[in-house]
């Protein structure tokens, strides 16, 4: 750098100091912020893929705003570079289609687009279509950002594990101020449903990130090939995220852990998807055969919530008189009459908090009802798009997850690479945490579920496009 590129430095340096002390002393402190914006431009214009990585860290960091003009939320400040990094991708693809065609004709792909085309098809037909295309476009930048792009990122293999690390360091961050906040009143059980606002909005999101990371810090854990300072941190980490999942008092978050064991279980008696898939659906077959003897059985447990980590448990299939429970199940009785009266086209994504108060009916409401509609929604990533796209809504959604197992599976069985291999456990169990939560909470319209989940997709498309032989070539020599 020569003299006068050093002088320029330091007057720009000095000038900026003196306007921001200015500022500082009137109060006005947003032109702090003007150096991290220079730098997210920088790294936007210049290496996109750093860009997407310093989100994933700052994801967790997220405060989430409600109600801004319009009835619009705001994720800050992730979103607004998300947003970002989504018109950059579709400006040079309109400059030069730089897509791999294997990407598109993946079936993951192929899913993902139908499902946009869809969700795109109800904005047009939808009773608040302002709110439903800000439901897509807010879909289009998540999708885009972590799965487009995030394939993309992957082919770098080393980004796989440095996903996983960012959001898993971040998150411990918050996960130890939440302990802290939730000791000083002895973790309480009631407190515990908010402790960790404003980072997480309540307890439910909160444990389903911790049940989706935990397969990925067990496998840092036991890794051999790992040293024994990397697999100490992750034991560290392990305890960390155990003592905050019982603290959380998620119920759903142990309910997806179960699941993903017994899927570990499946996977290691080398059991093919398709007979996993038969099995599941003559288990739905035979529950809904037996569905009266099912919910006689259900309202016979009176167990509510409890700090006894057994009561807990119980508590989970209990339909009489925990709140929680009866909530949820007045919010998809409701989505399922939503549904009734338009099955096609449903309401328009993003619309149910607006639309289901009437179908509430009053003997199936609880003291935690509301017809304001500003107590969550539907409470399922699949009733949800049920009663807002339709019929064709959830298949198309389904269709995305079953793309997925079917890829994970395949690929466990196929990868000779002992590491990828276990990478690809890893992610495809993380991802199976989320779709069991997914049956009882959504939250794919915020960050800090939906950097994770197409992420963790993207990981197995680009191990599958990418990475599948790897190793292959070493051991053949």
């Amino acid at each position: 750098m020569n003299i006068k590129n050093i002088k320029l430095v330091y007057s720009l340096s000095i000038a900026f100091i003196l306007v921001n002390a200015v500022c500082t002393y009137f109060e006005f402190y947003y032109f702090n912020l003007i150096p991290a914006a220079i730098l997210v431009v920088l790294l936007a214009l210049f290496s996109l893929d750093k860009l997407i990585l310093l989100v994933v860290f700052l994801t967790p960091f997220a405060i989430n705003l409600q109600n801004i003009e319009g009835g619009l939320g705001l994720s800050l400040p992730t979103e607004p570079i998300i947003f970002g990094i989504m018109l950059i991708f579709i400006f040079k693809q309109l400059h030069q289609n730089t897509m791999d065609a294997k990407l598109l004709k993946h079936p993951i792909t192929i899913a993902i687009l139908i499902n946009l085309v869809w969700i795109l098809l109800t904005c047009i037909t939808s009773d608040l279509p302002v709110v439903s295309f800000k439901f897509l476009v807010s879909r289009l930048w998540f999708v885009i950002a972590f799965y487009f792009l995030g394939t993309q990122l992957f082919k770098t293999y080393s980004n796989i594990k440095i996903f996983n690390w960012l959001y898993i360091i971040s998150f411990t961050v918050i996960i130890i101020y939440t302990l802290y906040c939730h000791a000083l009143v002895n973790f309480d059980e009631h407190i515990a449903n908010y402790i960790m606002s404003p980072f997480y909005n309540d307890h439910t999101i909160y444990g389903a990130m911790l049940a989706m990371f935990i397969p990925a810090i067990i496998f840092y854990m036991m890794n051999k090939k790992y040293s024994s300072s990397i697999k100490f941190v992750a034991a560290l980490f392990f305890i960390i995220f155990i003592i905050a999942l019982i603290f959380s008092y998620t119920r759903a978050a142990w309910v997806s852990l179960a699941v993903a064991l017994i899927v570990y279980i499946l996977l290691l008696f080398r059991i093919k998807f398709r007979t996993i898939m038969i099995v599941f659906l003559a288990a739905i077959g035979i529950a809904l055969f037996y569905q009266t003897e099912i919910v006689m059985s259900l309202e016979r447990n009176r167990q509510d919530a409890s700090q006894d980590f057994d009561k807990h448990i119980q508590s989970i299939s209990n339909i009489s008189t925990d709140a929680s429970n009866l909530e949820r199940i007045n919010r998809w009785n409701a989505a399922f009459r939503m549904f009734a009266e338009r099955p096609v086209f449903g309401w328009g994504p993003g619309t149910y908090s607006f639309e289901y108060a009437p179908f509430q009916h009053a003997h199936e409401k609880t003291i935690i009802s509301t017809n304001m509609g500003d107590k969550g929604n539907a409470h399922s990533e699949y009733i949800g798009p049920l009663c807002e796209s339709g019929v064709l809504g959830v298949l198309t959604f389904v269709a995305i997850i079953l793309c997925v197992l079917s890829t994970g599976f395949r690929l466990y069985f196929t990868v000779k690479d002992n590491e990828t291999k276990k990478i690809v456990l890893v992610t495809l169990l993380g991802f199976i945490t989320y779709i069991v939560h997914g049956g009882l909470n959504d939250f794919l319209d915020t960050d800090k579920a939906s950097v994770p989940f197409w992420g963790f997709i993207a990981m197995l498309v680009a191990i599958d496009l990418y990475h599948k032989h790897r190793g292959e070539e070493t051991s053949a020599n």
